[in-house]
């Protein structure tokens, strides 16, 4: 019997032949993608190459950054999250299970993830203005 790897992979050959027959990748071909570009196209990017290159660079930083903001946003919300976690552990503790001993090092948690909140929440800020600054003009 053969190898169902074999199978897989011939039946994959075949579905992209059928549904690219130029090339068996799915790839365009070099042709289609020098008339895509077109004659002007090149004109154009020889006149004005450093302008081109502040464009480019400008997007993939904001892009960059803005996903940087959305990590520590995200972080900023876990942050928040393990805040309330926290002081729900402390009412348990305290109040329904009477384990004084463990109040004072969840506590100690406790102002450990809320100093941890206030300065990501203050680079969140100065973050987002940076982020601001990268925008283009309109």
């Amino acid at each position: 019997m053969s190898d169902p790897r074999n199978v897989a992979h011939a039946k994959k050959v075949t579905q992209e032949k059928v549904h690219h027959p130029e090339s068996s990748s799915g790839a365009k071909p070099k042709k289609d993608r020098k008339k895509a570009a077109g004659p002007n196209d090149a004109a154009e990017s020889k006149a004005a190459p450093a302008d081109t290159a502040k464009v480019e660079q400008a997007p993939g930083e904001l892009e960059k950054s803005g996903a940087v903001l959305s990590k520590l946003k995200d972080m900023e919300f876990h942050s928040r999250t393990n805040i309330e976690a926290l002081a729900g552990l402390i009412l348990t503790i305290e109040d329904e299970l009477k384990q004084k001993e463990f109040s004072d090092p969840i506590g100690a948690l406790y102002a450990a993830q809320d100093g941890f909140h206030t300065q990501i929440a203050a680079l969140i800020e100065s973050y987002e203005a940076k982020c601001a600054s990268l925008k283009p003009s309109p």
